[in-house]
C-alpha cells in the first residue's frame, strides 16, 4: 500500500460517502490542493437524524460492545498510519515525527476510554435501599447511574489534526459514553479528517454498530457549524478553537429553545511565575526551557506559556538575556493555516504598539511562516493594559518584570481564567508559592511546579480546562478519562422493577 493518500473530497454521512452541491479547495502547506464538499444545513440535518436513529441502539449497547468498537477504530487508524502521516504533514506543515506521536496519542485515547468504560467506575452507581419501616415516612428504593445524553456535535481543531479532531478526545469520550457523534471537519486539514473517517467507517462495518453512530461533514464556512449547534436533536457540543469563534457558537447554544452544554476550549496564555530562589539557582535553564516550550510547534499549542512573571533586578536581566538569545536562534516555522499566520501577525502588531512594551526579539514573519517574538513590560504597565494578557496564538512571549511579591500577587489576581499556571520554585520560595496557590487555583485547571505546560498527559487525573475564557465549563476536561462526564447525565430510578433497570444497574 502506498504511503500517499488521495482524498475523495466527500462527506461521510451514516455510512455513505456523499458529494456536495458546492465545494471548497484546500490550502495545504505543500503538495497538491484538493476540492472538498462544502457542508450545508441539509447535510448536517441528515447526519444528526442518523445519529439520533443510531442512539436507540448504540446508546443502549453494552460497555463491552462499545469498548470493542473503540479498539477497532484504533486498529483501523493504525492500519492507515503512514498515509495519515503523509497527508497530515502535507496539509498542516507539522513535522512527520510530531504527527506520528499525535497519531499514537489518538489511538491511545481510544484504547484508554475502552478500558475505562469496562471498569465501570464512571457510571457512579449509587443505591439507597428501601426503608419501609422508617418513621415518620418510609424511604423508597433509589438507584442512580450515569446515562448517555444523545447525539453530540464535535468541531475539529486546527492545531491537532488527529488528537483533537475527527477521532480525537471529544469523539472518543462521547462514543465511550454511548453518544453518536457528528464531526464538523476543520478546513485546514480536510484530507486528514477524511482518512480518519474512513478508518472509523471500517470499524463500524467490522463491529456491526449502526452507521449513524459517526458522520463527518466537511465545511469552510459558518453554515455547517451553526447548523450543528442549533440542531434540536444535538444534545452537547465539543469545541476547540478561537475565543471569538467559540464564544459565538457558545451564545448560539444558549439561545436555542432547548439550551445545551457547549464544552469549548477557547484561549489561554498559561502564565509562569518565576520565583526568586529558583531564578537565582537555575534561571538560565528555565529561560532556555521557556524558549523551547514557547516555540514548540510554532507556538500553536493551547498550553503555550505566553507570559512569564519575574521579579526585576540583576537576575531578571540575566534571565532576559538568555531567553532573548535562545529565541533569536529559532528559525521560522510553518503555521497550520494562512489564516492562523495572519492572526498571529495581527496579534503581534497589537502587542508591539502597547505603551510600555519593549521589543527584545523580532525575527519577522511572512506568508505562512512565523518566527519568535519576545517583549518585556513592567508589572505596572501590564496591569494597566489588560489586552497584554489576551492570547496570541503562535511563538510570542511576554516577560513581565514586577517589583516584589505584592506586585506579583497583583498580576496573579488580574489574570483571566487559564488552562494552566506554572510555578518555578525552590524550597526557599515555598512561602511565596503558598501565597500564590489560592489565587492560581481559582485561575487555572492545572497548576504545575518546575515544568512547562506544553505536554498534556492523557490520564485519569488530568484536567484540561479552566475558568472562562480558557473554557466554557469550569468543571470539565477535554483530556483524560474525566472527559466522559461531559456526555453523561445522572438518572435516578425509584422502586423500579429490576427487569426495567439498565443492565449496568440490574
Amino acid at each position: 500500500m502506498t504511503d500517499s493518500y488521495t482524498p475523495s473530497g466527500k462527506h461521510l454521512i451514516a455510512g455513505e460517502w456523499v458529494e456536495g452541491a458546492s465545494t471548497f479547495r484546500s490550502a495545504p502547506a505543500s503538495g497538491p490542493a484538493h476540492d472538498y464538499a462544502a457542508g450545508t444545513r441539509s447535510d448536517i440535518d441528515r447526519a444528526v437524524k442518523a445519529a439520533e436513529e443510531a442512539f436507540w441502539s448504540y446508546g443502549y449497547s453494552t460497555r463491552a460492545q462499545r469498548a470493542a468498537f473503540l479498539n477497532a477504530v484504533a486498529d483501523e487508524i493504525e492500519a492507515r498510519g503512514a498515509r495519515i502521516t503523509d497527508i497530515g504533514h502535507r496539509e498542516s506543515g507539522l513535522p512527520m515525527a510530531r504527527l506520528e506521536g499525535e497519531r499514537g496519542r489518538t489511538t491511545g485515547q481510544l484504547r484508554l476510554f475502552a478500558n475505562h468504560i469496562l471498569k465501570g467506575d464512571y457510571l457512579d452507581r449509587r443505591h439507597d435501599e428501601a426503608l419501609p419501616d422508617r418513621k415518620p415516612a418510609p424511604r423508597p428504593d433509589l438507584r442512580l447511574i450515569q446515562r448517555p445524553i444523545g447525539p453530540v456535535g464535535v468541531f475539529g481543531a486546527s492545531n491537532f489534526p488527529l488528537a483533537f479532531s475527527t477521532a480525537g478526545g471529544d469523539t472518543a469520550s462521547a462514543l465511550a459514553a454511548g453518544c453518536p457523534v457528528v464531526v464538523k471537519g476543520h478546513p485546514g486539514h480536510p484530507g486528514t479528517g477524511e482518512i480518519v473517517a474512513e478508518a472509523i467507517l471500517a470499524a463500524i462495518e467490522k463491529s456491526g454498530v449502526h452507521p449513524g453512530v459517526f458522520s463527518l461533514v466537511q465545511s469552510d464556512t459558518r453554515e455547517a457549524g451553526e447548523a450543528l449547534v442549533q440542531h434540536p436533536l444535538v444534545k452537547a457540543i465539543g469545541f476547540t478553537g478561537s475565543l471569538a469563534g467559540g464564544r459565538a457558537l457558545f451564545d448560539l447554544a444558549n439561545k436555542r429553545p432547548e439550551p445545551i452544554p457547549f464544552f469549548g476550549e477557547l484561549g489561554s496564555v498559561n502564565p509562569m511565575f518565576l520565583l526568586p530562589e529558583a531564578v537565582a539557582a537555575r534561571g538560565e535553564a528555565i529561560a532556555g526551557g521557556w524558549a523551547g516550550s514557547l516555540t514548540m510547534g510554532a507556538g500553536q499549542f493551547c498550553t503555550n506559556p505566553g507570559i512569564a512573571i519575574i521579579n526585576g533586578g540583576a537576575e531578571a536581566d540575566a534571565f532576559q538575556t538568555v531567553a532573548t538569545k535562545a529565541l533569536g536562534e529559532v528559525a521560522a516555522q510553518t503555521m497550520l493555516t494562512e489564516g492562523i499566520a495572519g492572526a498571529f501577525r495581527d496579534g503581534q502588531a497589537r502587542i508591539a504598539t502597547v505603551d510600555g512594551v519593549a521589543e527584545l526579539v523580532a525575527a519577522g514573519s511572512d506568508g505562512r511562516n512565523a518566527a519568535p517574538y519576545l517583549y518585556t513590560v513592567s508589572g505596572e504597565a501590564f496591569l494597566a493594559n489588560p489586552g497584554l494578557a489576551h492570547e496570541v496564538f503562535g511563538p510570542l512571549g511576554i516577560l513581565v518584570r514586577v517589583k516584589g511579591e505584592d506586585e506579583m500577587l497583583s498580576v496573579a489576581h488580574a489574570l483571566e481564567g487559564q488552562l494552566t499556571c506554572t510555578l518555578h520554585m525552590d524550597d526557599g520560595d515555598t512561602a511565596l508559592a503558598a501565597k500564590l496557590m489560592p489565587v492560581l487555583e481559582r485561575k487555572a485547571g492545572r497548576i504545575l511546579a518546575n515544568g512547562f505546560p506544553t505536554g498534556v498527559e492523557v490520564a485519569d487525573a488530568m484536567m484540561h480546562g479552566g475558568p472562562y475564557p480558557a473554557s466554557t465549563n469550569v468543571s470539565t476536561t477535554s483530556v483524560g478519562t474525566l472527559a466522559i462526564r461531559r456526555f453523561l447525565r445522572p438518572v435516578s430510578y425509584q422502586n423500579m422493577p429490576e427487569a426495567l433497570l439498565p443492565a449496568d444497574l440490574a
